[in-house]
């Protein structure tokens, strides 16, 4: 989300990071219509998800969503989240030990995840990409994939083109990213399109894509091209 109060550049990104963690939160629970913990409750549904899996939040912010993913994949899955601004860390942080569950938050770019290779089942993308140019967003599509195990999947979630009037806009204005674009950042990079439409809350839309392991003839295994 791009916030009409303190947005920077950070060093080493050409997106945008928020700093003002308290009014991001605010932000959020005003553009999901005081429905955010429905929004949580439905991206986690279209994420599908398991217990034990390993999940990473690229562009967790306050850590709401991976607090929510804890609980989902258990004691024997992980979460991880990965964020530009020391601010947003720092208030999921506080979250994540006043709920009790145990998060890795990192402070990295999108456009180069610091994780190796194969090392997560799940990744999450939420309200996120529409903060990056063009050019870094396809970046992060590749550093998704790169960190995506062969058979995870990848969520984004994010603002559509329309542009809604009203109560919401005189707070805020945020980006937006269309669905076809979504779609082909992960399709470009490799990876399959499983589900794609309407969250259902405000104007935003979801890509759900899979990076699908085939078969060779000679019966091994390999990763997309």
């Amino acid at each position: 989300m791009t916030n009409t109060a303190e947005v920077k550049r950070s060093l080493g990104t050409s997106g945008l990071v928020l700093h003002n963690a308290a009014l991001y939160d605010f932000t959020l629970w005003l553009l999901s219509l005081g429905r955010e913990g429905t929004l949580r409750e439905r991206v986690l549904r279209l994420a599908r998800l398991l217990p034990g899996e390993q999940v990473l939040d690229v562009g967790c912010g306050t850590g709401t969503l991976a607090i929510a993913a804890k609980r989902q994949v258990g004691t024997t899955g992980t979460v991880t989240g990965v964020d530009a601004s020391p601010e947003m860390l720092a208030r999921a942080r506080t979250k994540a030990g006043n709920a009790g569950v145990e998060i890795v938050f990192k402070n990295g770019l999108a456009e180069a995840l610091p994780f190796p290779d194969a090392h997560f089942d799940v990744v999450l993308c939420t309200v996120m990409l529409h903060h990056l140019p063009a050019g870094a967003r396809r970046q992060c599509g590749r550093e998704i994939r790169r960190v995506l195990r062969p058979g995870g999947r990848v969520l984004a979630v994010d603002f559509g083109a329309s542009q809604k009037r009203g109560i919401v806009a005189h707070f805020h204005r945020h980006g937006h990213i269309s669905l076809s674009e979504m779609v082909s950042i992960f399709s470009e990079c490799g990876l399959s399109i499983v589900e794609s439409g309407a969250v259902g809350i405000s104007d935003l839309q979801f890509a759900l894509a899979s990076h699908v392991t085939v078969i060779s003839d000679s019966s091994t295994q390999g990763w997309n091209s």
